[in-house]
């Protein structure tokens, strides 16, 4: 099968969240199994070019229609990491995607609703004929409906539109100037309850919503998440269209690449284990309290590797933060956040405890200390507000670390507490708590500390369990094949 997958981000070269890493394993997985797979991105000038190998030119005379004018493109390509990536390069005078930063920007709705135009207008003047086109959140929703509405007539008459969203909080609203950019124009068409208008602002266009009516199947990135935002107000005004469209929507669990996530395998880490050599996670345990300056003394290190906002649940972070030093743990973080206040604010708390010998703030990111704090930490703590899928639970299991995770979208989906889950006790692999409460927060923290400490076997067991579970992209990669397959026979 042809795939072309049209996004925003690609784990390493272009990432801010999730959806890059989606891309990549997802993207690597697919071509696994013996198809043919090219992804589409913008070349953004904050790109980590050190990682795309052969870039050069691919089209230097890309022309696409913007408003009543068009836009000079070129199209490069290179390999990252093995994947078969181009990159849209616009030459204009506002610079969609040269900013210096990937998202952020007033005008973001433009930025990307040119790029889905320029996308199509690649593959309709290149002549390449895709089984599927595989679009993800807001930022690519525009492009089934120009597909449908606008290319399908000039020719592209074999894609089928797979649409995933990763996060419902962000829909795209924008006004009708999209249309007139795209040249859709017929504004009283697109603001129709049944198409593109908002469902809570009637004079703004969701661009979420038109990627969901316009697709041949629509899926989110773990089943409790697809219940939620159909049942709750996680749907962000999303609800009714997703049940409208019911029989084309589906929640497929992402998967992390074990390539990169492995303690047997990881150069981050200096000693590799497995459930076998668990003796030498405890070593890295001594690696990370020595490079972090903890104290070394009989106590659990409970960890968080994390954006810090909203979503992730920060108030409860800081709360967890004190619970644990104060009752027999030690605490390390490692996060930033894209609101100044909140990192300040972390800031001032790495201060306040800067003598603590058993807490350890790192305010930022740094991809080889998080992998020492996996590798290190016994128990790792997730209680986000809402999680729609969560990387963080299955990378930690993975390591022989125990997750402590409020019970929301994926989370629900991968962990399984110790004392009170349905699963046979083989499966159980962590601690899961529900109401977003410091309550209910202490009550999940104390249960797994004092497994800890007065279970020590159990423990083990549940670490064992966890680093035994398969969440590779092998089941979603399967998942996501019969998907295109069932779609591409319409």
């Amino acid at each position: 099968m042809y795939i072309v997958m049209v996004a925003t981000e690609c784990a390493p070269v272009a990432k801010v969240g999730g959806l890059a890493d989606v891309v990549y394993g997802l993207s690597r997985e697919l071509e696994v199994r013996g198809n043919s797979v090219e992804i589409i991105l913008p070349k953004y000038d904050c790109m980590w070019y050190d990682q795309i190998y052969g870039l050069h030119e691919a089209m230097n005379d890309l022309w696409v229609p913007w408003y009543d004018s068009w836009i000079h493109c070129t199209v490069l390509f290179g390999f990252v990491h093995g994947r078969k990536c181009f990159f849209i390069d616009a030459h204009m005078d506002n610079a969609y995607f040269n900013r210096g930063v990937f998202y952020g920007h007033h005008d973001d709705h433009e930025r990307f609703t040119f790029f889905c135009r320029a996308s199509l207008e690649f593959l309709f003047k290149s002549g390449k004929h895709p089984e599927i086109i595989h679009c993800h959140d807001w930022q690519t929703g525009i492009l089934p409906v120009l597909l449908y509405d606008i290319y399908q007539h000039l020719g592209m008459t074999h894609p089928r539109v797979c649409y995933t969203l990763h996060n419902l909080k962000h829909q795209g609203l924008a006004g009708e100037f999209i249309l007139n950019g795209t040249g859709l124009h017929r504004a009283e068409h697109y603001f129709h309850p049944d198409r593109l208008q908002d469902s809570q602002n009637p004079f703004a266009l969701n661009l979420m919503k038109g990627g969901i009516v316009y697709s041949n199947f629509v899926t989110t990135v773990s089943p409790r998440y697809a219940w939620e935002i159909r049942n709750s107000d996680m749907g962000y005004g999303l609800g009714h269209t997703l049940y409208t469209h019911g029989d084309k929507f589906g929640g497929v669990l992402n998967g992390i690449d074990y390539d990169v996530w492995n303690p047997e395998i990881d150069r981050y880490i200096p000693f590799n284990y497995n459930i076998e050599s668990l003796d030498n996670k405890f070593k890295n345990k001594e690696a990370l309290r020595h490079r972090l300056l903890l104290r070394d003394e009989y106590k659990p290190i409970i960890c968080v590797v994390s954006r810090l906002d909203h979503q992730k649940g920060v108030e409860l972070i800081k709360h967890a933060l004190f619970y644990a030093i104060n009752n027999g743990c030690q605490f390390v973080l490692l996060g930033s956040s894209p609101e100044h206040g909140v990192n300040d604010h972390f800031l001032n708390l790495k201060h306040q405890l800067n003598d603590n010998q058993d807490c350890h703030l790192e305010i930022g990111y740094n991809d080889e200390l998080a992998h020492l704090i996996f590798a290190g930490a016994d128990m790792t703590l997730i209680p986000s507000l809402f999680e729609p899928c969560g990387l963080t639970q299955m990378i930690a299991m993975k390591y022989g670390t125990v997750p402590i995770v409020r019970g929301v979208g994926g989370l629900s989906d991968t962990v399984f507490d110790a004392n009170i889950s349905e699963k046979p006790y083989s499966e159980r692999n962590g601690y899961v708590f529900y109401n977003f409460s410091t309550n209910e927060l202490e009550a999940a923290m104390i249960s797994a500390i004092g497994m800890w400490y007065h279970y020590p076997n159990y423990f083990k067991e549940l670490m064992e369990n966890g680093m035994r579970a398969d969440y590779s992209w092998n089941h979603p990669g399967q998942n996501y094949q019969n998907i295109y397959e069932f779609i591409r026979e319409k």
